[in-house]
């Protein structure tokens, strides 16, 4: 091999620099926030991304209870279940889940975007939702991140 060949570093999990981040969900739009979380949870943010390694880092967002949608969003909103029998589907509105579920909004928009096999499920368990102010992770010592 000469040596002006590049050769592409491909990062190993125990290589990998985790870190905590808090974002403030309040009075921030579902998607974009979604988005930002996403990129967060994958690591495409960072220069060492390796597609088939979890590299991304921790994400903590406070005020799940404080989102809201564009326009008319809002009320056309509703979430979708189905358990499998005949006749079981369940249609709930976004007032609705805001009012018993909130942390479900935001982690359904993040699930979305996320890949949908082992690797996801195993990035989505990086993501901590809580609807107040308070959350038990400060021994981690996150940090805060603006959402553009």
């Amino acid at each position: 091999m000469e040596a002006s060949a590049k050769i592409t570093k491909s990062l190993r999990k125990e290589d990998v620099d985790k870190k905590w981040w808090v974002i403030d969900a309040e009075n921030t739009t579902v998607g974009r926030l979604a988005t930002q979380v996403a990129v967060l949870l994958r690591g495409k943010h960072k220069p060492t991304f390796t597609p088939h390694i979890d590299c991304g880092d921790f994400v903590v967002i406070i005020n799940a209870d404080k989102v809201q949608f564009q326009g008319k969003r809002a009320e056309q909103k509703e979430y979708f279940s189905h358990s499998g029998y005949p006749g079981a589907a369940k249609f709930r509105s976004f007032a609705n889940v805001m009012l018993t579920k909130p942390e479900f909004v935001i982690e359904h928009a993040v699930k979305g975007m996320i890949p949908k096999n082992k690797l996801g499920r195993q990035i989505m368990k990086h993501l901590k939702v809580y609807a107040s102010t308070e959350h038990p992770h400060s021994a981690q010592q996150p940090e805060m991140f603006k959402i553009n």
